[in-house]
């Protein structure tokens, strides 16, 4: 290896394993908004938390300048979900809003929706939610039946959607239909911003017996009428444009599952080292600290993993980003679940209490597993792009 390539070696590794000065200073900056957050007076802190962090151009971190956004990536996207979450904290709107919308209207956008809507999505006076799942396709973004046909210059979607966040919070929701485009004819997925007092949009609460601030919506869109530059990018290539979303989504699910591990983990340190039932503190005890060890061990590889994906979908190298970020959001979200799971065993009785505030992740700890793609689907996806093995379905 020659003296320039072997430098250069070295620059991407530390680009991957070393955080730059700014990187760090930004980790401390919102671990310092999100440490003095006060949760006990209901949800309000949320918004309140929201619309600080958007003020201090935290949620448009990875948006463009001339935008009014940061200049960064996911990379650091990820790194202020991870911190708020490892506060006790997390806004999952962040994996939505700036990381799905933001991103394909940053790189796919007109110049006018560019305008129109990143500056809100930077600032946080905007918000955008994401459909894409429906009642019947599950996993299988090839069974979507949301379509859009032309009627004049307008387009007219019509569809059902389930499981959307924070519809009742957002002005726009960013809806993955199909339409026909190209010679074949056949129907490809495309995406159109609706806001959310277009007529014909319709949305319900989905109940569910999740501790989270964002609520989640069926969608239902009959004949809804769009504007021709409703439509972001083309509907010829809006499958590109759709992955260059949902790779970022599964890093910030990673980041929000790493955080939410160290917030359970770092719960239950403290309280192992301190809680005294014989004549020792009960972390002295193996039987406490080797599983607690071992949660720490689990969360910094899946961090690793995770901060791999972002390095890779910010370098745009796509094919190795999508690989690296459906491996790191499995890893997160099973340290994530298992560093819950052991804080509540930890504390005994206390991890049932409303004082430690764990219980409610027990729940919350499965959606990593669950969204935005399931573990198995992640298992389906190495075996068969990473390992080369045939599809089972």
């Amino acid at each position: 290896m020659t003296g320039s390539s072997a430098a250069a070696a070295a620059g991407a590794a530390d680009a991957l394993f070393l955080e730059s000065a700014e990187q760090r200073a930004l980790r401390a900056a919102v671990a310092a908004l999100a440490g003095h957050r006060d949760r006990s007076a209901g949800s309000g802190w949320a918004e309140e938390l929201w619309a600080e962090a958007g003020k201090l151009g935290y949620l448009g971190v990875n948006l463009p300048e001339e935008f009014g956004g940061g200049g960064g990536g996911i990379t650091e996207l990820a790194i202020v979900l991870e911190e708020l979450s490892a506060a006790g904290c997390p806004l999952l709107m962040l994996a939505v809003s700036p990381a799905i919308c933001g991103t394909i209207i940053s790189r796919f956008g007109t110049a006018e929706q560019k305008q129109r809507w990143l500056p809100g999505l930077a600032d946080g006076t905007v918000r955008m939610a994401f459909g894409i799942t429906e009642p019947d396709a599950g996993s299988n973004s090839h069974r979507i039946t949301t379509t859009a046909h032309r009627d004049g210059t307008d387009w007219l979607l019509t569809g059902r959607k389930v499981f959307v966040s924070g519809v009742d919070t957002a002005d726009a929701t960013l809806v993955v239909g199909r339409a026909s485009g190209g010679a074949d004819g056949r129907l490809k997925p495309c995406l159109f911003i609706v806001p959310r007092e277009t007529p014909g949009f319709e949305f319900r609460e989905v109940e569910m017996e999740l501790s989270a601030f964002e609520k989640q919506f069926q969608l239902f869109l009959d004949d809804v009428r769009l504007p021709a530059d409703a439509l972001v990018g083309n509907e010829v290539a809006g499958l590109p444009q759709l992955f260059a979303g949902l790779n970022p989504e599964r890093v910030m699910m990673a980041a929000f599952a790493v955080g939410m591990g160290r917030h359970a983990l770092d719960t239950a340190v403290e309280y192992a080292r301190t809680r005294q039932v014989w004549s020792v503190p009960i972390g002295a005890h193996q039987a406490i600290a080797h599983p607690l060890a071992r949660n720490r061990i689990e969360l910094d590889l899946a961090q690793l993993m995770m901060r791999k994906a972002a390095h890779l979908y910010d370098r745009r190298l796509e094919e190795a980003a999508a690989e690296a970020a459906n491996m790191a959001k499995y890893a997160a979200a099973e340290a994530a679940a298992g560093a819950v799971d052991q804080a509540v065993q930890t504390l005994g009785g206390n991890g049932l209490t409303a004082e430690y505030g764990l219980a409610s992740l027990l729940a919350l700890s499965r959606v990593a597993r669950i969204a935005p793609v399931s573990r198995e689907m992640v298992l389906n996806f190495v075996a068969h792009h990473t390992l080369g093995l045939p599809k089972s379905y």
